[in-house]
């Protein structure tokens, strides 16, 4: 590289001489030629400058960031063991401990104050674990000079200083790394020329040395290392993404906001798949969707979760360490897990699953808002029926709407689109964001759906027979303690047992929907598909309190548990 003399920045010769006093001289002086100084702006140096940073992955075991380092020593305690760390040869007494157990909980405490070192080698006192986190959390991603840990030199070695003549004033021998480190950072300031005395030994990252004799092949060794270690550490794209994707994986230790919720969440399991979808499985079975995603920091590899219906686990999670079989993952504030992988463990969702839970019995919607509306009134006794052949029949007024249904996968999760004539609120794409046999809950955007399987049993059954054997009429009906029941005086109501509900009477002729379910007790949805009073006032999902031939009680409960309308039906005479 040609060097403009005039552009350089020249330190007086007394600032040169103070420089150098704190530094041992080298006794041989290597003629350095113009081609060999290293520049504020050239990319020797900047990659010189980048093996000069402090390496604050070796002890992520401690503190669980790669952007900084603990320096030592330093005391832990694990398992109410007290332990001295006083050189990196320490960190596998930690590793040991944590192995002694299979499922035990694996919790270090750092005793504190603790001196950390940062990239650029500065030292800072921390207090506590919160001070750690806050500034573990707060380290640059965007540093444009990122450290090379792959390689490093043999120390120590020399620099020669020399004036803009390319005349040698005088050398300086570097120690270790923080000395390259300030030195390189004096370099990229312009305050003097410099040149690297070869030759200089790289160590390798598994301990080979290899010998540079100029600066090309130096650049060589450090640039080819560089590659190899980024290719055994792709995590954001390969590798990390194939380990986690291999198996599912059980959660073994679980902390949210310095809260120990290890017992709601122990032995969930989590499958991450193809195209950022994971789908996570509880203890009772129940599967929910989400998606997931990688990406690489200054501070380490972050793992992003996002569920609908599971904040806790919804995070960018800093991954400090992990081993075959295991994944500790932490963000500051008190956020911890720990995963341990488990290839026997079947958590999939599928299209065939969701096509089974779907074609099992009917269903009813439970609840429809779309743009902050709701709409499940509508909806109240037309349960629907899903069939193999992606052919989907709501029950209307006891006839069948047919459409059509598709199930599909995306980054963020399995998607259901229904697709009914003249019903607009159902005919969008609706992520499934909750699956278990009998409940799906879905979303999308501002919009929600819950779907709850209907299966008949001996009761419903026996409600059938009693709702479709005669006509009835409305004996007694009590709205919040005021009597009602001559406005239905004149109407004859009947249960047909293709699900039609209808009432004659006083002139009118109405047409609707009836069905009955269980759910946590038995119930009866009554539709009459009309506005005008008074049995629009009558769609409702009401509780069946008591049933016989000869008289049928309907009760209408309040969030409070309180009784607020009362329906008798008794048959018609």
């Amino acid at each position: 590289m040609k060097i403009k003399k005039n552009l350089l920045l020249l330190l007086p010769f007394i600032a040169l001489l103070f420089f150098a006093s704190c530094q041992d001289e080298v006794i041989e002086v290597t003629e350095p030629q113009e081609s060999e100084a290293l520049v504020a702006e050239s990319e020797l140096t900047t990659i010189i400058s980048a093996t000069a940073k402090n390496d604050g992955s070796k002890d992520n075991i401690i503190d669980g960031t790669s952007c900084v380092s603990v320096k030592l020593p330093a005391v832990v305690i694990i398992k109410g063991i007290e332990i001295r760390i006083d050189t990196e040869a320490d960190y596998t007494k930690i590793q040991r401990l944590y192995d002694e157990f299979e499922d035990d909980i694996d919790r270090l405490d750092i005793i504190f104050p603790i001196t950390i070192v940062t990239a650029d080698h500065e030292e800072i006192v921390i207090e506590d674990v919160e001070q750690l986190s806050e500034f573990s959390a707060e380290c640059s991603d965007d540093d444009e000079e990122e450290e090379i840990r792959c390689v490093e030199f043999q120390f120590p070695i020399a620099f020669s200083l020399f004036d803009t003549d390319f005349e040698v004033i005088k050398t300086v021998e570097i120690a270790n790394k923080r000395e390259l480190h300030l030195f390189m950072k004096r370099v990229k300031n312009s305050e003097f020329l410099a040149s690297l005395n070869f030759p200089v030994n790289m160590v390798l990252k598994d301990g080979t040395v290899l010998t540079a004799e100029n600066n090309e092949q130096l650049k060589r060794i450090i640039e080819e290392a560089k590659d190899s270690c980024e290719e055994d550490n792709d995590f954001s794209k390969e590798r990390l993404e194939n380990y986690l994707k291999r198996c599912p994986w059980i959660v073994n230790e679980f902390t949210r906001d310095n809260q120990d919720k290890t017992e709601v969440f122990t032995q969930y399991a989590i499958n991450f798949k193809d195209e950022g979808l994971v789908t996570m499985r509880s203890r009772n079975g129940d599967i929910l969707t989400g998606s997931w995603g990688l990406r690489c920091t200054r501070r380490g590899v972050l793992l992003k979760m996002e569920f609908a219906n599971l904040a806790d686990f919804n995070l960018e999670w800093l991954l400090y360490d992990f081993e075959d079989g295991k994944i500790k993952i932490h963000e500051v504030g008190g956020n911890r897990i720990i995963m341990k992988r488990n290839c026997d463990v079947v958590i999939d969702i599928t299209k065939e699953r969701i096509k089974n839970y779907l074609q099992e019995c009917l269903w009813r919607l439970a609840r429809l808002n779309v743009d902050g509306a709701d709409n499940e009134k509508e909806y109240i006794g037309t349960p629907f029926k899903f069939y193999e052949d992606d052919v989907v029949k709501l029950r209307v007024n006891g006839e069948l709407v047919e459409g059509t249904y598709e199930i599909g996968l995306s980054p963020a999760g399995a998607i259901l689109k229904i697709n009914l004539e003249d019903r607009p609120n159902l005919r969008l794409a609706w992520l499934i964001n909750f699956l278990e046999p009998g409940l799906i809950k879905l979303a999308n955007e501002n919009n929600q759906m819950v779907l709850v399987r209907m299966c008949p049993d001996d009761d419903v059954n026996y409600i059938t027979e009693v709702l479709t054997d005669g006509e009835w009429a409305v004996a007694s009906y009590i709205d919040q303690d005021i009597d009602e029941t001559d406005n239905y005086s004149e109407y004859v109501i009947g249960f047909n047992e293709n699900g039609m509900l209808f009432t004659e009477g006083d002139g009118n002729d109405y047409r609707g929907s009836w069905v009955a379910y269980r759910n946590e007790g038995l119930f009866l949805g009554l539709n009459f598909r009309t506005q005008n009073e008074p049995f629009s006032e009558l769609r409702h999902r009401w509780k069946i309190k008591e049933i016989t031939p000869n008289r049928i009680e309907l009760k209408d409960y309040n969030s409070d548990g309180g009784i607020e309308r009362v329906l008798v039906l008794e048959p018609w005479e």
